[in-house]
């Protein structure tokens, strides 16, 4: 449990800098490069996301077989063998998708993109860009998934740290002297793209078992890939539907608002993805050493674990997503300044902060099928999801915008979590459910949603960014602490802390 604990303290450290790095620049990036501009850098995130579609299922394969020779499951040759087969896969796939999604800059430039202020040259040379871009990171998700199957997470967390700082401080430094343009940004970015896979590379190659290579063979087969195809395709349709989930209304937007209007979206829609993200260090952490329990069939610490994890991102992200949610104003003035910004914004972080909380407590059970390495309620969950998501999202969003998106994205996440889940349960683990939705959700959450209900009918004007910052952080606070206070978990770690330092 050490390990696994200074693995979730190092993920969300780096995760938590990552995050609060990008939310406090984003201004910054939008005041320089203008709303029209910073709509591109909206639609390559969005891209990166679509292109995981490409991945196949493989990167969480790799993990979860690392995880499997680290927990004496497979043999070294094995092992090697795979790992190889994948090499070839994942460079295939990123030189024949990067290569499809540079043919296609000039059409998505014209007849996609709705630019008034930058040229078509420039967002097609942009585009271009970001194809590249979107390919070295794509690779070097083979290699992040190696090392998260080995549990080094206190090194990536480190390396997280320093390749966030040059890609968010960085740019602005070489813009400064170079131009606030589309070309510049991404042109850097492409840079650091291609340092960081070296690096996740030469690293991979330290971890990767050594073989006699007198007596055993490698070899340049894909054959080792065929046995875990029916797991990784799994994962491939998973993960697709999910990027349709996730991406929906983010692409139909890109077709329907103005460049400009698509980068407020944007950056409402990439603030509220803090919370998914505060959820993503616990999930890397305990995926892999969920897998190793349940394969020593240590299945009570596995569930310990699972309900654990729960109350941990229920106390976090709950809190969080309150915050933004009842404080959207306050904290979009205090971070920006700009009024006509936080009029324009506030109504979609508020829609996309709530969906986004309860959709990272309903992607749980997928941690629990994950390690026992059977999918098939996470898939039929996710197309269950996208038959109601997808034509909630283009209806909603095609004659109400952006507000009416936030509003599908909310009301569909809160029924899966109120009635699939509950099903998944049953199915799964009989009998956890209920124990898990009160005692590690609704009773940890629901104290800090009233504290933040009771301040959004207070009347609080936006009369000074100080203020407002003083009041979001005290929400923020208050919300924090009461989420704490009402977890099993985080009571009993306080405890056993404080027993300890009365000890010594």
């Amino acid at each position: 449990m050490s390990l696994l604990k200074k693995n979730i303290i190092y993920n969300y450290a780096s995760q938590l800098y990552v995050t609060l790095i990008g939310i406090v620049l984003l201004p910054l990036y939008i005041k320089h490069m203008g709303a029209e501009a910073y709509g591109l850098v909206g639609f390559f995130v969005m891209l990166q996301a679509w292109f995981m579609i490409l991945d196949l299922g493989l990167t969480p394969t790799v993990s979860r077989e690392t995880a499997r020779y680290y927990g004496g499951a497979i043999s070294s040759l094995s092992y090697r063998q795979f790992f190889r087969s994948l090499n070839m896969i994942f460079l295939s796939v990123a030189i024949i998708g990067g290569a499809l999604l540079w043919s296609l800059a000039e059409a998505i430039a014209s007849s996609w993109l709705n630019a008034v202020k930058i040229s078509d040259d420039e967002v097609i040379l942009a585009i271009q860009l970001m194809a590249l871009i979107v390919a070295l990171r794509w690779m070097g998700g083979l290699y992040r998934g190696l090392l998260i199957g080995a549990e080094k997470f206190v090194w990536l967390s480190i390396f997280n740290v320093i390749t966030s700082t040059l890609r968010s401080i960085g740019v602005l430094v070489v813009m400064w002297h170079f131009g606030f343009t589309p070309y510049v940004f991404f042109t850097y970015q492409a840079v650091i793209s291609g340092a960081e896979i070296i690096i996740l590379w030469c690293k991979s190659l330290v971890l990767l078992p050594k073989i006699s290579s007198r007596t055993e063979k490698i070899g340049w087969s894909i054959s080792p890939v065929k046995s875990k195809l029916k797991f990784a395709l799994t994962i491939a349709f998973t993960s697709s539907i999910w990027v349709l989930i996730t991406q929906s209304d983010k692409l139909i937007l890109s077709k329907i608002l103005p460049l400009a209007d698509y980068g407020y979206f944007t950056l409402a829609v990439m603030v509220a993805s803090g919370i998914m993200i505060i959820s993503g260090p616990v999930s890397n952490a305990v995926l892999p050493h969920m897998t190793r329990l349940y394969a020593q069939d240590r299945r009570i610490e596995m569930l310990q674990i699972y309900r654990n994890s729960t109350q941990l991102v229920a106390v976090i992200a709950g809190a969080v997503s309150v915050t933004l949610a009842f404080c959207a104003e306050h904290f979009l003035y205090a971070w920006t300044g700009d009024l006509q910004l936080v009029e324009a914004v506030s109504p979609i972080l508020r829609l996309y902060a709530i969906g986004n909380c309860f959709l990272a407590i309903t992607s749980f059970p997928y941690y629990l099928q994950y390690a026992k390495g059977n999918l098939r309620y996470h898939l039929y969950g996710n197309v269950l999801m996208i038959f109601l998501l997808l034509p909630s999202i283009m209806f909603f969003a095609t004659y109400f915008g952006s507000i009416g998106a936030g509003y599908a994205w909310c009301v569909v996440n809160i029924l899966l979590l109120f009635f699939w889940v509950a099903f998944v349960h049953s199915k799964i683990e009989p009998g956890i459910h209920l124990k898990w939705l009160f005692h590690d959700v609704i009773i940890v959450i629901l104290p800090s949603a009233l504290i933040g209900v009771m301040f959004f009918f207070s009347d609080f004007s936006l009369s000074s960014r100080i203020i407002s910052f003083s009041i979001t952080m005290f929400v923020g606070i208050v919300c924090l602490a009461i989420s704490c206070a009402f977890s099993s978990m985080v009571r009993s770690h306080f405890c056993k802390f404080f027993f300890k330092m009365r000890l010594s």
